[in-house]
């Protein structure tokens, strides 16, 4: 396993895959939903932490969200397994296309 040297913060890998990084925060705030390892919690503060993906994490993310995508009725059942807020998972249910 290579060696990890950079990673990306969630607004920028939610731009990169062009999705809510609300909704990415969701999926990966339970770090059993990706790879141990893949999720990185960088330290800016005393008491405050940014949490980061490596690119292994990014396309285990992208394949994921991909997979979750195939139907509505697939997307629909992805959001409500992996997002524990039901506000979050109404607001981008009324984005998906009927």
């Amino acid at each position: 396993m290579a060696a990890v040297t950079h990673v990306c913060s969630i607004d920028y890998v939610a731009k990169m895959l062009g999705e809510d990084a609300e909704l990415l925060e969701a999926i990966i705030s339970n770090d059993d939903n990706l790879t141990y390892g893949n999720i990185v919690s960088v330290y800016v503060g005393p008491d405050e932490t940014s949490t980061t993906l490596t690119d292994d994490g990014i396309e285990e993310l992208m394949d994921m969200i991909r997979a979750a995508r195939i139907t509505n009725k697939t997307w629909h059942e992805f959001l409500d397994d992996f997002v524990h807020d039901t506000d979050l998972v109404a607001r981008i249910k009324a984005k998906s296309p009927r």
